[in-house]
């Protein structure tokens, strides 16, 4: 595809992706009004977030660094995104623990040109957990599926060699954008790598597409607004969160006996 196709269709994905649903001067509509049902097994892992776990049990707090890109934020209204509001949720859920998220932009990178830079970002912020969202960009790009691969296993290897567990996040579903890109070879390729790697992987695609089937959200909507992106976000980070704690495999009424 041309440079000036790719402009193009970054800019239509942009319009049908979360990260441009803001429209100023729409209403905001109550991010928990949503019920966010979702099938158990989206929401749970086999796999132990060991350092996680012992971050929460030995100095009772968890740092999350999200690696996100425009999805992973609302024009004007960022403390609604996903990860402030993972944030708040976490902390509600964990007695007595310090959690804090915090969200690096990567906006218009692969994850070949995000991964190098993974392992000296971790070794500097500390965080105990790694988001790493990845994936819609590369698709975007028709990045080769080996390629793409390869910079995946390399960004967690460097992640967890500086210290952190490491959750991947695929591609967000929208209707209109799989006429303009294939995300099938993406998704296969994560779910592979993260189960090389026995890292956790959210799918955030199954969970958008499961709301948009069950009218949860109608993500073919031709004006979203910013009123569907607060909703959306808030139900990614109801998920998130109770994924991230099965993840401990810790029940977090325990956590008030480690005092």
């Amino acid at each position: 595809m041309r440079a000036g196709g790719f402009a193009s269709l970054g800019r239509m994905l942009g319009l049908a992706l979360l990260g441009a649903l803001a429209a100023p001067g729409l209403a905001m509509a109550d991010p928990a009004a949503t019920g966010c049902d979702a099938p158990a097994y989206l929401l749970s892992t086999d796999i132990t977030l060991g350092r996680v776990a012992a971050s929460l049990k030995t100095d009772r707090k968890l740092d999350i660094l999200v690696i996100g890109s425009r999805s992973s934020s609302i024009s004007s209204a960022e403390s609604t995104a996903y990860p402030a509001r993972l944030q708040t949720l976490l902390r509600d859920k964990l007695p007595g623990i310090a959690v804090n998220v915090s969200l690096e932009m990567r906006v218009k990178r692969t994850a070949g040109e995000v991964a190098p830079g993974l392992g000296p970002l971790v070794a500097e912020r500390k965080p105990a957990l790694l988001i790493w969202q990845t994936g819609t960009y590369d698709a975007i790009r028709s990045i080769d599926t080996d390629e793409f691969r390869t910079a995946i296993s390399q960004g967690i290897d460097a992640s967890q060699k500086a210290g952190a567990d490491v959750i991947l996040m695929n591609l967000q579903y929208s209707p209109r954008t799989e006429t303009m890109i294939n995300p099938a070879p993406y998704l296969d390729t994560m779910r592979a790598v993260a189960q090389e790697h026995d890292v956790p992987l959210f799918d955030r695609f199954a969970l958008m597409r499961h709301w948009n089937e069950t009218g949860e959200f109608d993500l073919f909507s031709p004006s979203p607004g910013i009123d569907l992106a607060m909703r959306v976000h808030n139900c990614l980070a109801r998920a998130l969160s109770a994924f991230v704690i099965d993840a401990t495999k810790i029940n977090p009424s325990e956590l008030r006996t480690l005092r």
